[in-house]
């Protein structure tokens, strides 16, 4: 069964829909909580870039283990993502929210007064495992708000971490000058300390939801053509198979448009010689910008399609990874981290709406919990699969992986759409 057809969830009535803010919880609340992910993702996505200056500090000299140590935060936290989700849907989300702000703050701790490698890879496997404040954010989003409200909240979270991405290497590398990035780690864990305290105020959202009235509505889709969705289950819930294409999306999506990170500066300087690092900063940023600027007209305007604006989505994203295989210039470059940045708008926006969908009388923790994992394995395969191919071809194969994986997707989710549409048009033309 095809990602797309299994990908749909069962519409309800406009009203339950547009369900705005539970109890306990207001637009304030639901900013604090994106704010607070954002200044503790600083040192988290900040300082990883500079391992390569960090790890000659503790004995590492030609930086071997960079690569390794880049993506052991990502491996621990995948692991240990979905058994705090089913823990804070049993505990508390708040309580396990500020228990992922402390564990960030113990970890960056660590890591800035480590004296060796072993220290130092021992305080990312805490990161890793304390960590989870992405998750741990939207599980609490997710118990407070639904429908049309939990979407445009995880697109704001969505938003936070661009931001991040964005702002804090620009951080770090100013800050460089008067303190090495080693020991900006535990400079930074004030970040998340002060996040926890600001969360200590939130209210904590209810534990259990009312489930949404079963219903079977027609939905329309992107040419007008109304098609009736399978009833939901009689909890409420999403169908158990658009949850698993919610999985698969989530892992292609991460895949290939993080494999396209860790060289995209070597083929830049490969294809435009003499580049400068500032240059190369802001090419790498381009997409991310692009979703700060526009993921909020997208979410009013794919709110009620998500699977076409996954499939557009995806679209691009092999559109723009082909084009930087083929970019020899400045502006070509330009261009393609442009249509990157669409895919990338698109593909966020539209997952958090399918993930709103699928939050209907579900544990938010346990699944917000399951599809961090799966983000997270997506950015691991990722980085081994462009690691293999830069070592094997050079810059240009990670971003033809990832052409590759985007385009098998986009037949995925568009493909199945054809037959349906041709059965109801043939069935308007000859009646029975």
């Amino acid at each position: 069964m095809s990602p797309l057809k299994t990908a749909a969830s069962p519409r309800v009535d406009a009203s339950a829909v547009e369900t705005k803010v539970r109890p306990g919880i207001g637009r304030r609340q639901v900013y604090a909580v994106a704010g607070c992910y954002f200044v503790a993702s600083f040192a988290a996505l900040g300082l990883p870039p500079y391992l390569t200056e960090i790890l000659p500090e503790l004995g590492d000299g030609a930086a071997r283990w960079a690569g390794l140590l880049y993506i052991v935060p990502t491996i621990f936290g995948a692991i240990g993502a979905p058994l705090w989700g089913r823990l804070a849907d049993r505990f508390g989300r708040k309580r396990l929210l500020l228990r992922a702000q402390l564990g960030l703050a113990a970890a960056f701790l660590l890591a800035g007064w480590a004296d060796s490698i072993g220290t130092f890879a021992t305080a990312l496997v805490i990161q890793g495992v304390l960590g989870g404040t992405f998750a741990a954010s939207n599980g609490y989003l997710g118990a407070a708000l639904e429908g049309h409200a939990l979407s445009r909240a995880l697109t704001l979270m969505q938003g936070s971490a661009r931001a991040a991405l964005v702002c804090a290497p620009i951080v770090v590398g100013s800050l460089t000058p008067w303190l090495s990035p080693h020991r900006q780690y535990a400079l930074l864990a004030v970040l998340p300390l002060a996040a926890a305290a600001m969360l200590a105020a939130l209210p904590e959202p209810p534990r259990s939801r009312p489930a949404p009235p079963q219903a079977t509505t027609a939905e329309a889709e992107a040419d007008g053509t109304p098609v009736v969705e399978a009833a939901a289950e009689p909890s409420g819930r999403a169908p158990a198979a658009s949850l698993r294409a919610l999985y698969a999306i989530e892992f292609a999506f991460v895949f290939s448009t993080v494999i396209s990170f860790p060289y995209l500066i070597a083929l830049i300087k490969e294809r435009i010689p003499g580049t400068g690092p500032m240059v190369s900063g802001i090419l790498f940023a381009l997409p991310h910008m692009c979703y700060l600027i526009a993921a909020i007209p997208v979410h009013s305007l794919f709110r009620g399609r998500p699977r076409l604006g996954i499939a557009l989505g995806f679209g691009c994203i092999a559109l723009g990874l082909a084009g930087h295989g083929i970019a020899d210039s400045l502006t070509s470059f330009v261009a393609m981290r442009l249509v990157l940045g669409a895919g990338l708008t698109l593909g966020l926006v539209c997952m958090s709406v399918l993930a709103a969908d699928c939050a209907k009388g579900r544990a938010p923790g346990g699944l917000f919990g399951s599809i961090e994992f799966f983000s997270k394995a997506g950015a691991v395969a990722a980085g081994v699969a462009a690691a293999a191919g830069n070592d094997w071809f050079g810059p240009t194969a990670p971003v033809l992986t990832g052409t590759a994986i985007a385009l098998v997707t986009v037949l995925a989710t568009a493909l199945p759409r054809l037959p349906r549409t041709l059965r109801t048009r043939r069935s308007l033309r000859c009646p029975r």
